[in-house]
């Protein structure tokens, strides 16, 4: 686990050099995903083992109307980077997060979620919410150790997409 004293999260400025993502930083090997269900008015969720694939992530440079980008450094390199925006119900919203593949369970992640945190209280705003998939299982074990509660999923939401995508979009909240 990298030494919290090292891991620096600086904003991300117009005019600063972008960090080079690889495709392995965006890219993730899926060994279970989250089988979902509702009891008594509450999403309950348990990992359920698939056959191992590769799952990658597009890459967007857009940005949310507002949103401001932070990287996290390692030693003055790039190890992450997150995207936040004032979402249309009031709460900040991680638009975006991304680990570098060779900083991944060292800390990185929890540090910019905490970061996105510190960011909606300094803002006055009710919580945090975010959206990932039922296949990014470590994803979901982050944000629940963070503090995060599984408020929400949509089975149709990448549907859309072509060739068409068999993902659970999942909505995670956090809340003082």
């Amino acid at each position: 686990m990298a030494d919290d004293a090292v891991i620096q999260i600086r904003e991300h400025k117009a005019g600063d050099a972008a960090p080079r993502w690889s495709a392995a930083d965006r890219r993730l090997r899926v060994e279970s995903e989250l089988e979902l269900a509702l009891v008594n008015g509450g999403i309950t969720h348990r990992p359920r083992a698939v056959r191992p694939y590769e799952k990658t992530y597009a890459m967007d440079d857009r940005h949310a109307p507002g949103s401001q980008v932070f990287v996290a450094h390692v030693h003055e390199r790039p190890a992450g980077e997150i995207r936040l925006s004032h979402a249309w119900n009031g709460y900040a919203c991680i638009n975006e997060l991304l680990v570098a593949h060779d900083h991944r369970r060292q800390g990185v992640g929890s540090a910019l979620v905490q970061h996105a945190i510190a960011w909606s209280q300094a803002r006055r705003r009710p919580g945090v919410m975010l959206e990932t998939q039922h296949n990014n299982v470590a994803a979901c074990r982050l944000y629940e150790a963070c503090g995060f509660q599984l408020c929400g999923f949509d089975a149709a939401l990448y549907q859309g997409l072509n060739p068409p995508v068999h993902e659970v979009a999942l909505f995670w909240y956090w809340r003082p």
